[in-house]
């Protein structure tokens, strides 16, 4: 994943991919052992930045490139190494930013529409695409299928935002309701609530927070119908106060999962269908909602447990798992160079360390893992300082 925004929201918390400051970071990767992945960078739409941020069993990647110039960015679809631009529903830019974990085709994620947003809000599209020229824009999760882009209802509100989706053909998001909620923190007017769309068309349900909250958001389904997300109060639609608590939905119940620490941004971003969930969280009180994350993974068996981060470093995020337990994210240090890496056994490696020498790219985060344990993310081509999606596959 990438960022557009300075930590307002939820996944602003990924990475901060600067193509200057991870440049500069290059030197940071260190020798590298015998090579464990083929790494090869994916085509973009034309522009100088793209991301792969979810990639299923059949290896289709999905994520976002900016096209041609930079002025605008598409959801796109890599297949055999060949890119696809998914488009918009009528705005300029789109995205796909959870790992789609549905291998029936269907891929879920944000665009903005050509209808402006009449409380101008700035909602969480704001922190992942680019401002649209003539001000704040509605933005609607989306659901795709063989050419065909559709948009996702919401609770009565304007605005949605779609993660996750299933084999059951279930996506998971949030989506704001009619309700004007005094409380929210502005820019944002609106309450919101997480969602599940289907798996019937045109269907929808909300996910209620815990008692005492008032908003809600989901970022992961699995093919148990378990759903992971964030419970608290209406603040930055979606992020820090917002994501009070980690979140736990099973048979339409809410169950907290144990925090480490912090008070604000405890982030599932993915689980899969053991039930494992992983994701980032503050994990001291002393932050308040300042934005200073821990990557963490929690079992039904084990609780919580911090993943800390590779040696140097000062944050880390666990952005996607697959069915083996294999986790990937990114580590970051103190000037924001970030590196890409995969825990597995309770390991944590750097990516850059075990994909052999002559490439030219940097990775510098992972974003998601398949159960045959091919990865997705970001890169940088030291070439050219511009910001790449990779797949990185493991040697046999």
């Amino acid at each position: 994943m990438k960022v557009a925004g300075a930590g307002t929201v939820l996944a602003v918390a990924v990475v901060m991919l600067t193509g200057a400051g991870q440049v500069a970071g290059a030197s940071a990767t260190g020798p590298r052992s015998q090579a464990q992945y083929r790494v090869r960078t994916l085509p973009s739409l034309g522009g100088t930045t793209s991301a792969g941020n979810s990639i299923n069993d059949r290896g289709w990647i999905a994520g976002s490139s900016n096209r041609r110039g930079d002025h605008t960015e598409h959801a796109s679809l890599w297949r055999g190494g060949k890119v696809l631009d998914l488009g918009t529903l009528g705005g300029p830019n789109s995205d796909v930013q959870w790992p789609v974990k549905n291998d029936r085709g269907l891929v879920a994620g944000i665009s903005q529409t050509s209808r402006p947003d009449p409380l101008k809000e700035q909602w969480s599209c704001a922190a992942f695409l680019p401002p649209a020229k003539a001000g704040p824009r509605q933005c609607l999760g989306f659901a795709w299928r063989n050419g065909v882009m559709r948009p996702l209802s919401t609770l009565g509100g304007t605005n949605g935002f779609a993660t996750g989706v299933n084999n059951r053909n279930e996506i998971v998001g949030w989506a704001e309701t009619r309700v004007h909620d005094r409380t929210c923190v502005r820019p944002q007017v609106r309450q919101f609530r997480a969602a599940v769309w289907g798996p019937a068309l045109g269907e929808i349900h909300a996910l209620a927070p815990l008692p005492g909250d008032t908003a809600s958001a989901a970022t992961a389904i699995n093919d148990r119908d378990q759903v992971a997300g964030i419970s608290g109060y209406c603040d930055q639609a979606v992020g820090r106060f917002s994501a009070i608590h980690a979140v736990l939905w099973q048979h339409g119940r809410v169950t907290p999962i144990p925090t480490l620490g912090g008070v604000a941004w405890n982030t599932p971003m993915a689980i899969n269908d053991v039930g494992e969930v992983v994701g980032f969280a503050n994990a001291s009180a002393a932050d308040a909602g300042s934005l200073d994350p821990l990557a963490f993974a929690w079992t039904p068996q084990h609780g919580t447990r911090n993943l800390h981060t590779l040696p140097g470093d000062v944050t880390s995020q666990a952005l996607g798992i697959n069915n083996r337990g294999e986790i990937v994210g990114t580590s970051c240090n103190a000037k924001g160079h970030c590196r890409a890496f995969r825990w597995r056994d309770g390991v944590m490696t750097n990516l850059n360390k075990v994909i052999g020498d002559g490439g030219h790219d940097i990775l510098t985060a992972a974003d998601d893992i398949n159960d045959a344990g091919t990865i997705t993310g970001q890169a940088i081509d030291t070439r050219t300082g511009r910001s790449v999606a990779f797949e990185a596959t493991p040697r046999s």
